[in-house]
């Protein structure tokens, strides 16, 4: 019995959850059943142009080009030690707080994320870093290991977060905006974690103990130098890239650009500029980079086919059918999205199955920038949640062999805790995430994407097949 188009497109996405449990690489994994699928469908061999005009548009996104210059700065920043810096300094001013080695890890951690966006660089120079130092002072293993973990993923949320950029991207919505909106959640959720960490030490000192009196009574000169050496330039170089985002001063793909030439003028200020660390950060920037284009590119076609072949309308008649409003509609996104988190890292989340959701929004009174923001907080857990838990597992690489993997998941569990917390909380004060877009620039867009329609005989035109995020 043939199947109709509808059937072939759902039957698509359940064989690709399912490639996707099996270990296939994702983005060849979605190329290839899109032209497969979208063959066997009504598309024919139309679906060979329609790759060829999918592919186009992703090259000849603008947005996309501050990817690999975030990456790229991170990556330097990585590479010239300018970390150790941060960190030594954060740790002499947050001498006299309880838990203070966790306090200075976890700040070196949202800046440094802030300025990465790569969680597993985040995690693994931390866990390098401040693991050992924590460990030796006797820390509880469960505190340590949990505010590194916790701690490296806030990059994804706090801008200028590259997580935010693909989701603006994909929903067609303003990038600028998504960083407004995100910009509070992110300190929120931050200052969150360590009013925990602070807790842990003040109520259970034993997990936390005090630095020695010698490293605690630090001449402020000291104090105030190190700052000035150690924290100042970096964190001048945050807010700098950030600011002129917001303020509409530079688009951030030359917000990007100035933060490269920033990093390299600090590494070299540092003395710890090398051609190796270059060449090295070049590489690993061409590499991610190449990840994600070629993600955007399989999910591109994929979700054009899925479109096209009806696979969207099932998915819309199902959704509304439930007789859902807008607090359930919610609850059963970020519910999808946070099982997903599992078995999923959140670039194939937002670029292959948020687009499910999108053309949702509008029926549910739902705004596409808070979704996003609500999306980002949520991710925070897909790298922590057990089983797969991407943080843990890259800790665990750089962790002394005594620390076990199940310390570390028991660790990061509050943190979860909170991160869902704050999510009740945004939702319940929604202005957490729309004052300051709505403050700098306005009412937030509400534009939605549109979804593919049926092409006219003779096969596609790139302006009907091009998704609105990448024209």
């Amino acid at each position: 019995m043939l199947l109709t188009d509808p059937q072939i497109g759902v039957a698509m996405l359940i064989l690709f959850i399912g490639f996707i449990l099996l270990g296939f690489p994702i983005a060849f994994t979605l190329m290839a059943m899109g032209i497969i699928f979208g063959w066997a469908g009504s598309l024919g061999p139309s679906v060979l142009d329609l790759l060829v005009q999918r592919t186009y548009s992703v090259m000849s996104n603008d947005v996309l080009i501050s990817v690999p210059l975030f990456v790229f700065m991170g990556y330097i920043i990585e590479r010239a030690n300018i970390l150790d810096r941060l960190f030594k300094s954060l740790l002499l001013a947050s001498g006299f707080l309880p838990a203070s080695l966790a306090v200075a890890t976890m700040i070196t951690c949202s800046l440094f994320g802030i300025a990465s966006g790569v969680v597993g660089a985040v995690v693994t120079l931390m866990g390098l870093l401040a693991l050992p130092p924590m460990l030796r002072a006797g820390y509880d293993v469960r505190l340590a290991t949990g505010c590194i973990a916790a701690g490296g993923t806030l990059g994804i949320l706090i801008p200028p977060s590259i997580m935010l950029i693909l989701y603006g991207a994909t929903a067609g919505v303003s990038v600028v905006k998504l960083y407004a909106a995100a910009f509070i959640p992110g300190f929120v959720l931050t200052g969150a974690y360590l009013i925990y960490i602070i807790g842990c030490g003040i109520i259970k000192p034993e997990w936390a103990p005090r630095l020695p009196p010698e490293e605690r009574n630090v001449p402020v000169g000291k104090i105030l130098w190190e700052l000035l050496i150690g924290f100042v330039p970096l964190t001048l170089l945050t807010i700098l890239v950030l600011a002129v985002i917001l303020f509409g001063i530079a688009t951030p793909t030359e917000s990007a650009a100035m933060g490269v030439v920033g990093a390299v003028l600090l590494a070299v200020g540092y003395r710890s500029f090398t051609w190796t660390g270059l060449k090295e950060s070049v590489y690993l920037t061409a590499r991610t980079s190449a990840m994600v284009c070629w993600l955007f590119v399989g999910s591109a076609l994929f979700s054009a086919v899925f479109g096209y072949l009806g696979g969207q309308t099932v998915v819309e008649d199902f959704v509304k059918s439930l007789g859902l409003n807008s607090v359930t509609f919610m609850l059963l996104a970020q519910a999808i999205i946070f099982v997903l988190g599992w078995p999923l890292e959140w670039t194939e989340i937002i670029v292959i199955f948020v687009p499910i959701f999108l053309p949702l929004l509008d029926d549910f009174g739902v705004d596409p920038i808070f979704f996003g923001v609500m999306i980002a907080l949520n991710l925070q857990t897909s790298f922590l949640s057990p089983p797969v838990a991407m943080a843990p597992f890259y800790l665990k690489g750089v962790a002394p062999s005594w620390v076990k993997l199940e310390d570390i998941f028991a660790g990061v569990m509050p943190y979860i805790y909170i991160v869902i917390v704050t999510m009740v909380f945004m939702y319940i004060f929604p202005g957490m995430a729309t004052w300051l877009p709505d403050y700098l620039y306005g009412v937030v867009d509400n534009s939605q994407p549109l979804i593919l329609d049926r092409p006219p005989e003779g096969g596609f035109a790139e302006e009907e097949v091009m998704a609105p995020s990448l024209r």
